[in-house]
């Protein structure tokens, strides 16, 4: 048995009592192994030499050799063997040594997967057990960019929401799931970081879709997604079939070209609207699948260094397909997974932030207890992004500093929420009244907290305010924290009794801000469709059913090829009504009507700058347009079942019995 065998079963001490045996007995045996080895009577057996340490090998060569030489005396070796064996010894000693002062920077249970990894690091230069990527900060302060990097780096494992739906229900709960759907078709795709290819999917292949890097500034990669000539043919296509008002039309495209990005996302809301949301949510995932398959070599996932331009059409669908997957992903309870897709979506624009992922952040962090994340994305970011201006940093932070607390030390959690209180008060009867909570009758009766004292607020502060306790009332529901909640308001009506100088300066804040609600406000709050902040939209914008691959494009849109005029067969008439003008407004190319036409341009009304539509439009109520689109969402429900392609392969009627049954 070899040394590094006896050293795992009996350990170092064990192994060097059995590695010292006495001089004389070792002198004889090394006089017969001469002995025989002069004589050439007993052949070597070269298999000894695996029984040997590594670190006996060299010595043991120099013995033979030493042996063959000729007729040497015995007393000549053993001191040979003697000084060999002495060499022996401090060798091992040493590489003991430098061993045990390894093992004592180790941990007791450590593998040899993690010691591996802990020698690695330290080659490196980096500490063993030091702080991951998210917890390391730039030394350049002054450089937003590599803060944002290193705020917005996330790993792979977290961005596919299978990977934590088998950590919170078991991989043989999610494996059978999936054996289910899939059935006994196996196909092969490729792999993703996003999601998991269904085996139904038909295989991708080239689909038109490509990524180009423009630049690289600041130490940040700007990379645009193209469009090649066959895929701008799809896209016109796409076009025809919203303008034709036929929805067999989108599921024949859908047919013919499976990945085309804009015709999922299209029937996905689609087949939201029609509660169909398992549906809704495998198209969406078809459409990352395409976009991620398409990525340049140098684009980046988790490195938060990658940027898309949102004013490119082009870009849009990857920032639309994100939310809309991150929203089916939070709503399956995959927290954390939506937390990680929600900082993946803020990297790609973080400066314009086109789809607010700053209003919907802090509630998946808190949903993942990711509470150290919040406070200091908080801290880093309020100096050039003025986060405690929106009402759900305010009220969340002081909530996360609630939970991280220690030794039941709630001073800071207190200082924040009695901040929030202060500077936005309309937000505590909204919360408990959602909350199913009464308040007493000091609160209640109280003018600073009432409800008729805030009427004449700005707009724009209460769409914010809906927004975030329609989004996070639950996690106020908590006994603990309602407790908690209650301490402080008693706190913060003390504060206003006692007339403090801060009282007036949030007031006046309050009015000379939050004029006007910017336009990444209302794409957020359309593509979230909350209902309560839904109710706050102007009533022209609220009564919008959102159809669109594209709601509401930037003004300074970006369009790198135009859509060819469209020649219309004789006998057909040009204009199609308010419904095919509907779907017209979608189109990047859109030019609204002139001024006093009978139809309203929707961007000039989100800017507010148009107020017929408050006084009735073709919006309006008694038009025809709602229920002509509930038929159209009927009959794309009913034609969805011919999306899949068929299998290639013939399965008997009764697995296909079966598989309905499942």
């Amino acid at each position: 048995m070899s040394s590094r065998a006896m050293r795992k079963l009996h350990g170092d001490s064990m192994l060097n009592q059995l590695q010292v045996p006495s001089s004389s007995s070792e002198d004889d045996d090394r006089d017969d192994v001469s002995d025989n080895r002069g004589g050439s009577s007993v052949p070597i057996n070269p298999f000894d030499l695996l029984q040997e340490d590594e670190n006996e090998v060299e010595s043991d060569g120099e013995r033979r050799e030493t042996s063959m030489q000729g007729n040497h005396a015995t007393s000549t070796q053993s001191e040979t063997t003697s000084g060999a064996k002495k060499k022996r010894r401090k060798k091992k000693k040493k590489k003991h040594s430098e061993a045990e002062t390894k093992v004592q920077d180790a941990p007791e249970d450590e593998d040899e997967i993690d010691a591996s990894i802990r020698q690695v690091n330290a080659m490196l230069g980096t500490l063993p057990n030091g702080p991951s990527v998210e917890g390391v900060t730039s030394t350049a302060s002054s450089s937003v960019t590599v803060d944002t990097k290193a705020v917005l780096a996330i790993e792979h494992k977290n961005l596919n929401a299978e990977n934590e739906m088998r950590r919170i229900f078991g991989s043989n709960v999610v494996r059978q799931n999936d054996q289910r759907r899939r059935g006994r078709r196996k196909t092969y795709q490729r792999s993703t970081w996003l999601v998991n290819p269904k085996a139904e999917w038909p295989h991708i292949g080239k689909t038109g879709l490509s990524m180009t890097q423009l630049e690289t500034k600041g130490g940040n990669h700007f990379f645009t997604l193209e469009h090649s000539k066959d895929y701008q043919q799809v896209q016109f296509q796409f076009l025809d079939a919203v303008e034709s008002m036929n929805p067999q039309n989108l599921t024949a495209l859908l047919q013919m070209h499976p990945y085309h990005i804009d015709t999922l996302l299209q029937l996905s809301e689609v087949c939201k609207m029609s509660e169909d949301r398992q549906m809704a949510a495998e198209l969406v995932e078809r459409a990352l699948y395409n976009i991620e398959c398409s990525f340049h070599t140098l684009f980046s996932l988790t490195q938060g260094n990658c940027r898309l331009d949102y004013r490119r059409a082009e870009n849009r669908a990857v920032f639309l397909a994100l939310f809309r997957h991150l929203e089916f992903v939070g709503q399956r309870g995959a927290n954390r997974t939506a937390l990680e897709l929600c900082k993946l979506l803020l990297s790609l624009d973080p400066d314009s932030d086109p789809l607010g992922v700053l209003l919907m952040i802090d509630h998946y962090a808190l949903r993942s207890d990711q509470h150290e994340f919040l406070i200091r994305i908080f801290s880093e970011w309020e100096a050039h992004k003025n986060l405690s201006q929106l009402p759900n940093f305010a009220f969340s932070v002081a909530l996360a500093h609630y939970h991280s607390n220690q030794d039941d030390n709630t001073t800071k959690a207190d200082a924040a929420v009695q901040t929030a209180l202060l500077m936005y008060p309309s937000a505590l009867m909204l919360l408990l009244e959602k909350c199913g909570v009464q308040p007493d009758a000091a609160v209640k009766k109280h003018l600073f907290f009432s409800v008729s004292s805030h009427c004449n607020q700005p707009k724009a502060l209460t769409q914010l305010i809906s927004l975030y306790v329609a989004r996070n009332h639950a996690m106020w529901k908590v006994p603990e924290v309602m407790k908690w909640l209650e301490t402080n308001v008693s706190a913060v009506l003390q504060r206003v009794d006692n007339k403090e100088p801060l009282i007036k300066e949030y007031q006046a804040k309050r009015q000379m801000r939050y004029q006007g609600t910017p336009r990444n406000v209302y794409r957020h709050i359309l593509l979230s469709d909350i209902k309560d902040a839904t109710l706050s939209l102007p009533p022209e914008l609220a009564n919008t059913p959102v159809l669109s691959y594209d709601p509401l494009p930037p003004k300074d849109s970006i369009v790198s090829y135009h859509r060819p005029p469209r020649q219309q067969a004789s006998g057909i008439p040009t204009n199609h009504g308010l419904f095919s003008e509907f779907f017209r407004s979608m189109m990047p190319s859109y030019l609204p009507p002139p001024p006093g036409s009978a139809i309203p341009d929707l961007a000039a009304v989100v800017d507010g700058d148009n107020p017929e539509g408050a006084a009735g439009g073709y919006l309006a109520p008694n038009t025809d347009l709602r229920q002509s689109l509930g038929t159209l969402m009927d009959a794309m429900r009913d034609l969805l079942h011919s999306l899949r392609p068929p299998d290639g392969q013939q399965e008997d009627e009764n697995v296909q019995e079966m598989e309905e049954f499942d």
